[in-house]
């Protein structure tokens, strides 16, 4: 079930997935809370920055790790507007972040319940609980609609 810290921070993660949005990045947002407040934020960035690595959720631990002087985010609670990849949630486990929260579902590269559930991997070293659906119809109607604009551009450049 929703709270209120989800819900406000959940809003958090999406002004930074407007921000992506606005660079002409895939609208991906998140936000890294220890303690209750914002530690970090951060927004796809990989077109811009020509790194595949650049992801929201990336870019976030990384800020986090660095601001609080400690890789291990054991107390974090990780927001983002969309289920996190294999390679985000492999950086989660790296630094122990203790909780993941997203909004809306990943079919085709979700490695929180969608295609893979890492974070309850018994063979690893960390699990990390998980929450979805927070903001879910906001979340997936930033994306749907950026998709949808994309195929329209590209239609027109034919």
């Amino acid at each position: 079930m929703a709270t209120d810290e989800d819900i406000h921070f959940m809003r958090e993660a999406l002004k930074e997935a407007l921000r992506a949005e606005s660079k002409e990045e895939v609208p991906v947002g998140a936000v890294v809370v220890v303690d209750g407040r914002v530690v970090a934020r951060g927004h796809n960035l990989k077109e811009k920055s020509l790194d595949p690595t650049a992801h929201a959720e990336v870019l976030a631990i990384r800020k986090a790790a660095k601001r609080l002087k400690n890789w291990r985010l054991k107390e974090a609670a990780l927001y983002v507007t969309l289920e996190p990849c294999i390679m985000c949630v492999g950086a989660m486990v790296q630094a122990r972040v203790g909780r993941v929260v997203f909004a809306t579902k990943d079919p085709k590269a979700g490695a929180c319940g969608s295609v893979y559930h890492i974070p309850a991997d018994n063979r690893l070293n960390h699990r990390i609980v998980v929450e979805e659906g927070i903001l879910r119809e906001e979340g997936e109607a930033l994306l749907k609609e950026f998709f949808k604009r994309l195929r329209r551009q590209t239609e027109e450049t034919r």
